[in-house]
């Protein structure tokens, strides 16, 4: 578990599936993404959190309020796919729900799971990245930040989504 002022930081449990099938229902939270997932995919999004892990040490993180209440995730993956268009690396996400947003949270949530993984795995950077369109993503990578790298920009195509434009951010060890 980690702690922030104002937010626990937890490993997935089974407490937490509801609010992530809601959190993942919802349009407008879903919208830089192709739109809601089902409680199929919801369950096997929170299956593949739940595995990192276990396997990695890191993950994303279930996001609470100091009463336990869900808002939502913050937190850093591998992504081990070579075939991904920036190949094998760290990247670091984070998902509020709507009433969460505004408050802080995610910056809040989110420099404290990079805190985590600098310390965990040693490495040097790690990547972040949003559609165009989601300037509120945005504007927590420029608080946190991070450094945009239009070189490392992507397409990639989702089965669920479609074509989908990549603006790469970085995170280094050395941000304040």
């Amino acid at each position: 578990m980690l702690q922030t002022a104002r937010l626990l930081l937890q490993p997935w449990g089974d407490q937490h599936r509801q609010g992530f099938a809601a959190l993942n229902a919802d349009p407008e939270v879903m919208a830089d993404l192709g739109g809601p997932l089902d409680r199929l995919g919801s369950d096997a999004k929170f299956e593949r959190y739940r595995a990192a892990f276990a396997r990695d040490g890191l993950s994303r993180w279930a996001v609470e309020d100091r009463e336990g209440g869900f808002l939502g995730y913050a937190g850093v993956m591998f992504r081990a796919d070579p075939g991904h268009p920036l190949g094998r690396h760290h990247d670091v996400g984070w998902r509020l729900v709507r009433h969460a947003w505004g408050h802080g949270y995610a910056t809040e949530a989110t420099r404290a799971a990079l805190d985590h993984a600098f310390g965990l795995l040693g490495a040097r950077e790690i990547l972040s990245y949003t559609s165009r369109d989601n300037v509120r993503s945005q504007a927590v990578m420029n608080r946190l930040s991070l450094r945009r790298d239009p070189g490392r920009d992507f397409a990639t195509r989702y089965s669920d989504v479609g074509e989908w434009q990549g603006l790469v951010w970085v995170a280094s060890k050395a941000m304040g």
